[in-house]
């Protein structure tokens, strides 16, 4: 006897009355003296397409599951009415996207996935436990247990030991089950086999760092990945959330980066905020991308604010000046963002507030009907207030932004320092702008330099 069989049937009472015998039959393959079990594949076949207003089909249905020993809804191969299956033509081949041709695939690939020795159904079987919640599959039509996964895998491991992709599969199987020595076992194999992409890293990488504690380990995998050309945003996002920011330095000009388009480009810029070892990457990242003739004025405008924060972050205050006049030399032409961190950069280049720029910051912002502003809008509002002399609206705009975000809760953005941080430090950096705003002289932001102190005085 074969290793499966698939069960055929329309569901009426003959159908049924021969099906009973043949199914007890093939069952019984399990007992003494053959001891080997068969796997059964029921499919409902010529079903037609109609609507079950009376509840035939799933009355008789419900009939053949409790008398063939069946619970789960069976695949289906409805009829299909057309003259071309005259010409006996193969529907999968020459009609690949008709329904027909898709519920003969699905059986096809249901009957694969049952051979532990056949690859492209071993690939599917991991791929398929892979995507299941508690092991069950979203499909009805197959459910193993645990057990007969444990079992399942085991095969495929047996029969697919020199296979790269196999044993990548097998590395996300053993992970999703805390095996986490073994799943890096298996991509470690993997690699060694010659399946080497961003992703197999990706995840080797994230299980060192996570689960076994080997940095170095993650690290090493973590840089492997920006060697890559083709590396999807999202993996590169990951990547450098793990990747530690003294490690980031020689990113900026990696394959990985330099291929991506200028959109993903920016954006992975625009995520490197959070100290200053990530604004230096950043700026070489993103300041070729300025001067780039092709691109459009308003994708200038963003590389030069991501290009003028992380210059303003890491002291560069001149060429943060340049920079954002070499897009808007007029200030009253000048959007909000450019021209509050020109204000800011020049203060810190100079020591002396320039309060006509900060005018136009709240110009601009009362031009705008702005709904629940971010605590960083209104950490810079509190700035320019103060900056322009209103000390009033100023400690009202700090509490404003002391009050969003405790909603907010999570990291920002804060002006105070050019960088994003955590809520507890961007609260602290608000208690140091409130002290400055109270006329504290020896109180000023925390990305200008140290020797001096600022003035607060007011042009």
């Amino acid at each position: 006897m074969p290793n499966s069989v698939v069960i055929l049937f329309f569901p009426n009472a003959q159908n049924l009355r021969g099906l009973t015998k043949v199914v007890r039959d093939i069952r019984a393959e399990a007992n003494e003296p053959r001891n080997k079990s068969i796997n059964l594949h029921f499919v409902m076949s010529n079903v037609p397409d109609l609507d079950d207003e009376d509840d035939i089909l799933s009355r008789s249905l419900n009939s053949f599951r409790h008398n063939l020993g069946f619970s789960d809804d069976p695949l289906v191969v409805h009829r299909y009415d057309s003259l071309s299956l005259l010409n006996q033509v193969i529907f999968t081949k020459d009609r690949p996207k008709s329904r027909l041709a898709k519920e003969y695939r699905q059986l096809c690939s249901e009957i694969m996935r049952n051979n532990p020795s056949d690859r492209d159904g071993a690939l599917d079987y991991l791929e398929a436990i892979d995507t299941i919640p508690e092991v069950r599959m979203t499909s009805k039509a197959w459910m193993p247990s645990r057990a007969s996964i444990d079992a399942h895998v085991k095969k495929i491991e047996e029969n697919h030991k020199l296979d790269g992709k196999v044993l990548f599969r097998l590395g996300l199987f053993k992970a999703r089950y805390g095996l986490f020595e073994d799943s890096v076992a298996l991509l470690s194999r993997a690699i060694e086999r010659g399946f080497r992409n961003p992703e197999i890293y990706l995840h080797r990488a994230t299980l060192r760092r996570r689960e076994l504690d080997d940095e170095n380990g993650s690290i090493e995998d973590l840089l492997e990945i920006f060697g890559f050309s083709d590396v999807p945003y999202r993996h590169l996002s990951r990547a450098l959330a793990l990747l530690p920011s003294e490690r980031l330095t020689t990113i900026a000009d990696s394959p990985a980066i330099s291929n991506l388009d200028f959109g993903d480009r920016t954006s992975i810029a625009n995520r490197l905020n959070t100290n200053k070892n990530e604004a230096e990457v950043a700026v070489a990242i993103v300041k070729p991308l300025v001067s780039v003739p092709e691109i459009s004025h308003e994708d200038r405008v963003d590389a030069t604010h991501i290009l003028s924060l992380a210059l303003i972050a890491i002291g560069e205050f001149s060429e943060a000046i340049q920079v954002i006049l070499d897009l808007e030399r007029d200030l009253d032409k000048m959007k909000i963002e450019s021209a509050f961190n020109y204000g800011m950069a020049l203060w810190a280049q100079s020591s002396e507030v320039n309060g006509r720029i900060f005018e136009r910051v709240l110009y601009l912002d009362q031009q705008q009907s702005t709904k629940n502003p971010t605590p960083n809008r209104l950490q810079c509002l509190a700035v320019s207030y103060w900056a322009t002399g209103d000390t009033t609206n100023a400690r009202e705009y700090a509490e404003n932004a002391r009050i969003a975000m405790m909603q907010h809760a999570r990291q920002e953005f804060s002006c105070w320092r050019y960088l994003r941080t955590s809520m507890d430090k961007f609260n602290h950096d608000l208690e140091e702008l409130t002290k400055m705003i109270d006329g504290d002289e020896s109180v000023k932001p925390r990305f200008m330099p140290t020797s001096g102190g600022p003035s607060d005085s007011v042009h």
